[in-house]
């Protein structure tokens, strides 16, 4: 019983180990889902040649533009190697060759489809003339002189002539919007001549005729002298020379100090503002004959407005103005551009508030206006504290409506022809009672 004792318990020691050998011996001996798959392939790749698998061919990559030819070498010489087989010994029926010419026929129509395609892009590449059509020319012209801007450029000039204390003459007014609109195509005209490589830089600025060479230099050049001689002559001999020498001087000033100075200094923009600051002054002169005060407020709305319009939408258009090379406050000095935006802003109702004192307006003028004065202020204080695109967005599309509605309440307040003649009629009447009481 001892002996059977000693048997099993040193069997029952030695079973784990006895398990693990006959695993290692069957994992040696058996055959393997593995091994089973390689036999597999082994028998078909030797007894059925025909179901051998072949490796898909990988595609190709994109080829550069300059190795277009070399490759459609190559696939005429692959085309050329690929014919069909056909039997020779049944000839063919008559739908069967019918088949077969509408294959070839639409084979070499792909062809010559897939050789198009490749080869335009090539010839788009190419440099290529731009002819001028007669049709296209007006709207041509009229992109290259801003037909916009020189419209609120007429404009303004119109409410110069109209806030003038004298009786309206029709003549001398279409003369001067005549003399200004033309003084104002010349001037872009010339803008667009000397800005070319910046503007094609820019986004904004990258479809103007000259860049996109729609119109030639020499055709711009003659278009802007045709313009600006004409119109310089109308205002000087037509309107009176004062008018005429403000628009000459307008044209250098904008042409030949604030288009260099974009890629100079940030100054441009306060020379950019008198530039705009000129034409109410025009319109002024044109009816007056002189510079009087009323003229120098009006071009000193129109410069404080410049301000929080101009700097409110270059902040948008940073990125533009840093790659063509443009000296801006909103790229160099951001937080300049937003004081001298607020700064103006609230000089607009300070200039307000002094058309009734140079009696140029009623008072009911400043209180008429404030309200959109201080809304202007106050897209122009959160422009000036949020410094975001939205902010300066709501300030340009404010100022684009607060010019004509402030232009338009001034005219409405502006004091009347009678009203003038009579307080010089009082004033001449109690001089003359002076003197008479101090003769005797």
């Amino acid at each position: 019983g001892l002996f059977v004792w000693r048997l099993k318990s040193a069997g029952t020691r030695h079973i784990p180990c006895q398990f693990v050998h006959l695993c290692q011996v069957a994992n040696g001996r058996l055959i393997t889902f593995q091994y089973f798959n390689f036999l597999k392939r082994m028998y078909v790749t030797q007894y059925n040649k025909d179901l051998s698998q072949r490796a898909k061919p990988k595609s190709d990559p994109v080829v550069s533009p300059f190795h277009e030819l070399q490759q459609l070498d190559q696939e005429k010489k692959v085309i050329h190697k690929i014919s069909p087989i056909s039997p020779v010994h049944q000839p063919w029926p008559e739908t069967s060759r019918g088949n077969e010419l509408r294959e070839v026929k639409s084979a070499t129509e792909t062809k010559a489809s897939v050789t198009s395609v490749r080869a335009e892009p090539k010839e788009d590449r190419q440099w290529k003339e731009m002819k001028l059509q007669l049709d296209e020319l007006p709207g041509i012209l009229a992109r290259l002189s801003k037909i916009k801007l020189t419209a609120l450029v007429v404009s303004t000039a119109s409410a110069g002539f109209a806030m003038a204390p004298v009786p309206f003459d029709l003549a001398c007014f279409l003369l001067a919007s005549l003399g200004t609109g033309l003084a104002s195509c010349a001037a872009n005209s010339i803008n667009q001549f000397f800005e070319v490589p910046f503007d094609s830089n820019m986004n904004r600025t990258k479809n103007r005729p000259l860049v996109r060479g729609q119109i030639s230099p020499l055709l711009a050049v003659c278009f802007a002298a045709s313009c600006g001689v004409p119109g310089i002559a109308l205002l000087a001999l037509g309107v009176n020379p004062l008018t005429g020498a403000l628009g000459a001087f307008n044209i250098f000033l904008y042409t030949c100090c604030y288009t260099p100075m974009k890629r100079m200094s940030i100054a441009n923009t306060w020379v950019g503002a008198v530039v705009g600051a000129i034409p109410p002054v025009m319109g002024w002169t044109a009816a007056m004959g002189s510079l009087d005060a009323g003229a120098l407020l009006l071009g000193g709305i129109l410069y404080s407005w410049q301000f929080p319009h101009f700097n409110a939408l270059s902040w948008g258009l940073r990125e533009d103005y840093s790659r063509g090379g443009y000296c801006m406050m909103s790229v160099t000095h951001p937080g300049l551009c937003r004081r001298v935006a607020l700064r103006h802003c609230l000089a607009l109702i300070g200039l307000s508030t002094l058309a009734p004192v140079l009696d140029i307006t009623t008072w009911t003028f400043p209180i008429i206006s404030l309200p959109i004065n201080l809304y202007i202020s106050y897209l122009g204080f959160r422009f000036y504290r949020d410094a975001d695109r939205s902010s300066s967005r709501k300030l340009f599309f404010c100022s684009l409506w607060h010019l004509p509605m402030l232009l338009l309440v001034m005219f409405t307040c502006k004091k009347s022809v009678l009203e003038k003649e009579d307080k010089n009629d009082l004033l001449g009447e109690s001089h003359g009672r002076a003197t008479e009481v101090r003769l005797p």
